[in-house]
């Protein structure tokens, strides 16, 4: 591997936010370490990206044996990683009342949202510490949702806002040894996760509304441009939405 050549782990590489990412980076020249459960999605995401040193390793967020692989698969093959883009989510269950989710369901998104994004920090965090030269970068994916919930999605919606916690805390104990964290809070980028949008949501009026969606292209220009800062700047949080979907103001 080229010494200067940076190197970004990208987790839910496989489809949507993620893989947009991952194209923008291997387009800007980064190697780029594409995790997610689909071995196949993967694969494809290398091939679009033309990247002949992207890394595919098939990982659930929420295993933290599948975790601990995914990192020392990293070091092994690169030596060193310059950015974590904690991406990986689920949205769980449908519009499902508080009163009616299930436990099971709870607990899942909560795995993958919340410790599988946790996990991952943790072993990106430990990588930037041990290397020479020290530091990185950990770009999490939030949410508008870290700011004001839809109806009926209490377990995605707490995920997010505690992700905006465990992006503070790292940013904070980063500090010593070079290590920065930020947040992009997305809202209705044009993904499988959002097809709803085109077809009628719930809004908090109890009606059902179509939402505008943007490119997912144009989020990851903004998560390239917070990756490629020095790490003496960092955008601390960034919020990038559809121009007209309704979330300022009242719709």
């Amino acid at each position: 591997m080229n010494a200067e050549r940076r190197t970004a782990v990208v987790t839910g590489a496989g489809s949507g936010i993620g893989k947009a990412v991952a194209l923008a980076l291997a387009g800007a020249g980064w190697s780029v370490t594409l995790a997610g459960r689909r071995p196949a999605a993967l694969e494809e995401t290398a091939r679009e990206a033309g990247a002949g040193d992207a890394l595919c390793v098939p990982t659930d967020v929420a295993d933290p044996a599948e975790v601990a692989a995914l990192f020392a698969a990293v070091r092994e093959r690169f030596g060193r990683m310059d950015l974590l883009f904690n991406n990986a989510g689920t949205f769980g269950p449908r519009s499902v009342p508080v009163e009616d989710i299930a436990y099971e369901d709870w607990r899942a998104v909560v795995d993958v949202n919340l410790t599988g994004a946790f996990l991952c920090a943790q072993a990106a965090y430990r990588l930037m510490k041990e290397q020479d030269p020290q530091g990185g970068r950990i770009i999490n994916n939030g949410s508008v949702s870290a700011h004001a919930p839809r109806p009926h999605s209490i377990a995605y919606t707490a995920t997010k806002h505690a992700m905006t916690g465990l992006t503070k805390s790292l940013s904070l104990d980063g500090r010593p040894y070079r290590i920065a964290c930020g947040q992009i809070d997305i809202g209705n980028a044009a993904t499988e996760m959002t097809e709803r949008m085109r077809t009628g949501i719930l809004q908090a009026n109890g009606e059902l509304a179509v939402e505008p969606v943007m490119a997912a292209a144009d989020v990851a220009r903004t998560v390239l441009h917070m990756a490629e800062l020095p790490l003496e700047a960092n955008v601390q949080f960034a919020t990038v939405l559809a121009t007209a979907m309704p979330y300022v103001g009242r719709g």
